[in-house]
């Protein structure tokens, strides 16, 4: 990294440090793990967005910064830190607008994009179904051609957050008479259009972010249609190296890493354990740094961005095992640190693609 990027880096650390520190002395949030998934606060990301601190990466023509994938990890990083409520902006910032950039027509990109950066767009994300889960070949959503546009009829699943977006990326197939992975094509849908139907799934913890989505004949004008019709697998795992590719994948439970290193009962016995934890953490970092480089350079690093979700829900899971070691039953309370990132453990090895899709990525990078 250059001294010039060093300084920006710097730069916008601060920057965030002084939205997150002044909302928790002021008892706006409390840090919690998994809060760039189940923390949507849209005052929160609103503030994110009058600091100029959504799309940063984005060409200043859309709104955003103009700057590098390096700095919006520099961003990203430190909300996570901090246990931050991001989920309004999340989706949309990580993955919807990149994809966009890449593969949106100028009308698509000046309709949402801006919208994007001022927290006025939420998008969640029209992926798994009943029967097609990280399998997403098997989708069975379907979009048929008709006059303006397209009809779109299926249902979608474990889709975060849609109870209170304002719109949905989605994955539907345009061609049912080839093979599985050919014929699928990419949407943006408003969620308040007709036939759209939202349904809440009431987590582990009580809590109210997973919905399942009923799309019963949905109009989708033919601008809505995000690159080429029919060309939605190639682009959908090229937007999954974005997804699977950032610091969230290691970074859910760092909340608790934290008060684990603070913990005035760990001792000798246990330093090594904590110790090894930072080291991880330390090479996920470079890790991450080097997929956002990859981004930076025009690829999509689809292999890379595997192996760092791999490896990264095994870490955040040890994070877990260490706390149970050292901090004991007492931290069992669901409304703890540490009881909070129990609950939300089952999700992390899920999210993204489940460890067996990872591996077969990996395999394939080595046989290349």
């Amino acid at each position: 990294m250059t001294a010039t990027a060093e300084n920006d880096a710097d730069l916008l650390r601060r920057e965030v440090r002084d939205v997150t520190s002044r909302w928790q002395t002021e008892g706006r949030y409390t840090p919690r793990c998994d809060n760039w998934l189940r923390g949507f606060d849209l005052k929160f990301s609103k503030e994110l967005a009058n600091r100029w601190l959504i799309g940063v990466s984005w060409p200043t023509e859309f709104g955003g910064r103009g700057l590098t994938a390096t700095a919006r990890l520099v961003v990203a990083e430190e909300l996570l830190r901090a246990g931050a409520p991001v989920a309004a902006h999340w989706v949309g910032d990580r993955q919807i607008g990149p994809a966009i950039l890449r593969h949106g027509t100028a009308e698509l990109k000046h309709e949402i994009l801006p919208g994007i950066v001022r927290a006025d767009n939420i998008f969640c994300l029209g992926m798994s179904e009943p029967n097609a889960g990280s399998d997403l070949a098997a989708v069975a959503t379907t979009a048929t051609r008709v006059d303006g546009g397209w009809r779109i009829r299926g249902r979608k699943t474990w889709t975060s957050g849609a109870h209170q977006a304002t719109h949905m990326y989605l994955l539907a197939r345009t061609d049912r008479s080839t093979n599985r992975h050919d014929g699928l094509s990419e949407f943006v849908l408003d969620m308040n259009a007709d036939g759209v139907e939202v349904t809440a799934i009431v987590d582990l913890t009580g809590e109210h972010h997973f919905n399942e989505v009923l799309l019963d004949d949905v109009f989708v004008p033919d601008h809505r249609v995000l690159g080429t019709v029919g060309n939605g697998w190639k682009q959908v795992v090229e937007q999954l190296s974005f997804e699977r590719g950032g610091p969230e994948r290691f970074l859910s439970s760092y909340p608790l890493l934290a008060q684990l290193i603070d913990e005035d009962r760990i001792g000798a016995a246990t330093y090594g354990v904590v110790g090894e934890l930072i080291a991880r953490l330390t090479v996920l970092r470079r890790m991450a740094y080097d997929v956002a480089r990859s981004i930076d350079a025009g690829h999509a690093p689809i292999q890379q961005s595997a192996t760092l979700k791999y490896l990264g829900n095994i870490f955040e899971i040890d994070v877990i095992e260490a706390a149970r070691t050292v901090l004991g039953p007492a931290m069992n309370n669901p409304t703890s640190t540490f009881g909070h990132a129990v609950l939300s453990a089952p999700g992390f090895s899920i999210r993204g693609g489940a460890a067996e899709v990872l591996l077969g990525l990996i395999a394939r990078q080595e046989r290349q």
